[in-house]
């Protein structure tokens, strides 16, 4: 704050203050007329009610006195008065700074302690998954809303099932937050209206879901170029990020028939953005713990 401002600032409290105190002592001085009764005159309800008079109660008083003095002695301590600093040199900008130091220093001493558990040793303390969650809901809920059970409008997966598209395992799940992935399912519908039926009713079989057996088994020998990516039997490939079509989990949709029609015929992509630039290796680990933590025996069945 420049001088100009700072005389301004000042002028202004010494003004408001000298004024508001003025006017605190004359009221106490103050000789108001009123009539022999004790009241000044002013009714209502007809001369049912009238306006009485009294002096303000000591304590009132002193108590009103005393935050005069309160308001001096902060504007002594604190910054306040135009750009005086105050006697203390207290500031919210070193207050923050020092917090700030604080914080920091209880992060990095838990994320020593947490560099040296195993990921099954994270998904079980308490403290981690309290974190991992924290850091999850800021960062990744958008997308896999806040239970991280996936969103199929946005082909957001479930990530607390056992379906992983690139690996369920740490290192995969890793790469996947830190580096991004990107996933193509390119469109088929030059097939033409009945293959893709066909085979949309034999991707339904490969997951037991209720379909026509007729048109699977008509499907089937189409699969062939399906399985360049989801595999011969539908069991999806890691590497390429091609999903599972053997279980119940899906990425878009509800798995009926008419979603797998359209993903067939259109295609799909997603993408997963990189969160290096915001989010470390230590971050990611705790979001990991409170994933596994969340989907419980389901990771720890398939060695995930």
């Amino acid at each position: 704050m420049n001088g100009f401002w700072s005389l301004w600032v000042m002028g202004l409290v010494v003004l408001n203050a000298g004024i508001t105190f003025f006017l605190f002592v004359w009221a106490q001085k103050v000789e108001i007329p009123v009539l022999p009764d004790g009241t000044t005159g002013h009714v209502w309800a007809h001369g049912v009610l009238r306006e009485g008079l009294r002096r303000l109660p000591r304590w009132w008083v002193f108590a009103s006195a005393s935050f005069f003095v309160w308001g001096v002695g902060y504007l002594l301590l604190f910054p306040g008065f135009g750009g005086f600093k105050g006697l203390l040199g207290w500031s919210s900008h070193a207050q923050h700074a020092a917090d700030v130091a604080v914080n920091e220093a209880n992060i990095a001493e838990l994320k020593a302690r947490f560099a040296k558990m195993s990921p099954e040793d994270l998904a079980a303390n308490p403290v981690a998954i309290r974190i991992g969650e924290r850091l999850f809901i800021d960062n990744c809920a958008a997308c896999h809303q806040r239970d991280a059970r996936g969103n199929p409008l946005l082909g957001a997966p479930n990530l607390v099932d056992a379906s992983w598209h690139w690996g369920g395992d740490t290192a995969s799940i890793t790469t996947s937050i830190l580096e991004g992935r990107q996933g193509l399912m390119p469109p088929l519908g030059s097939l033409g209206a009945d293959t893709v039926t066909d085979l949309a009713h034999y991707v339904l079989s490969l997951s037991g879901a209720p379909h026509d057996p007729a048109r699977a088994a008509a499907g089937e020998p189409q699969f062939a170029l399906c399985s360049a990516c989801h595999g011969p039997t539908g069991e999806g490939n890691p590497v390429l990020g091609a999903p599972s079509l053997v279980d119940s989990s899906w990425t878009w949709g509800k798995g009926d028939l008419a979603m797998i029609e359209h993903v067939i015929t259109d295609g799909v992509s997603g993408v997963m953005p990189a969160w290096k630039g915001r989010l470390g290796t230590d971050e990611t680990r705790v979001i990991i713990a409170w994933l596994r933590s969340q989907a419980g025996d389901r990771l720890a069945m398939t060695g995930r």
